[in-house]
């Protein structure tokens, strides 16, 4: 096996840094004891963490936003199964166009499908609502889910399930016993996948949602607008604590690799 020279040490070296550098920084200024943002401080503090918990409006935006990602990557994962399965193991007329439309949102820029979405729904009435705001997001989280599933359904092996049908086992039997198990690490990578970027999701979302379904990174948006201090910093530095906590529980109890995989 070739040993890594120090060129290439160094190369990984760098390249780590400039990818964490910007995450130390907005957590070395979360603990500023200054009113506004300042590095290096004179003392640490922690008077904006403490200030996250008076602030009622950016609580109610972050278990709005984690309801929000879950219904979505629940509501998408919902659909991306059954269309997953379908394209990956049959060939019908309409095949390639309905995989197409399906991962359409990927290739359409968040900015038109957020001008989109909000004529759609003035024009059927929903405009600011939850429900109309979840629905954008399962539209543009579905993608997500629905790769990994294929990849998943694409690596299942077919005779399992035709044995236990040819033993007498209903479909439903199937597919509940032998076909959405094998499938789960796909199902439950792309529903990650599709929590985040539901959690994390602006450009759409500033479009439809209101002042009363305002999602986190909106409020985090709007709030630095009009005011520059270090109160997103320390907002931003738990969401980087709680997303560390859960990607380090994830890979203890299953493990990442196979989730983000959707390896069978």
């Amino acid at each position: 096996m070739r040993r890594i020279g120090p060129t290439l040490w160094v190369f990984h070296a760098a390249f780590a840094i400039f990818m964490v550098a910007p995450l130390v920084m907005v957590v070395l200024v979360a603990f500023t004891d200054k009113g506004y943002i300042s590095l290096p401080f004179d003392g640490a503090s922690f008077r904006w963490f403490r200030a996250i918990l008076v602030n009622d409006d950016f609580i109610d935006a972050f278990w709005r936003s984690i309801g929000l990602a879950a219904a979505a990557a629940t509501g998408a994962t919902l659909l991306a199964i059954p269309a997953g399965m379908a394209i990956a193991w049959h060939r019908f007329p309409g095949r390639e166009a309905l995989l197409g439309m399906m991962l359409s949102p990927l290739m359409v820029p968040h900015v038109v499908l957020g001008i989109a979405l909000l004529r759609f729904f003035t024009q059927i009435g929903a405009q600011g609502t939850l429900y109309g705001l979840t629905l954008a997001h399962v539209v543009v989280v579905l993608p997500y889910v629905l790769r990994l599933v294929i990849a998943a359904a694409t690596g299942f092996d077919r005779a399992v399930a035709q044995a236990a049908e040819s033993l007498g086992a209903s479909r439903w039997t199937v597919f509940r016993r032998i076909e959405l198990p094998l499938l789960i690490p796909g199902v439950a990578g792309g529903w990650m996948i599709s929590f985040i970027t539901s959690f994390d999701e602006l450009t759409m979302s500033v479009f439809v949602a209101s002042p009363a379904t305002q999602t986190l990174p909106v409020k985090m948006y709007h709030h630095i607008v009009h005011t520059i201090d270090p109160l997103l910093a320390s907002i931003s530095t738990v969401l980087i604590v709680l997303t560390l906590v859960l990607m380090i529980a994830l890979d203890r109890f299953y493990g990442l690799d196979r989730i983000l995989a959707g390896k069978t």
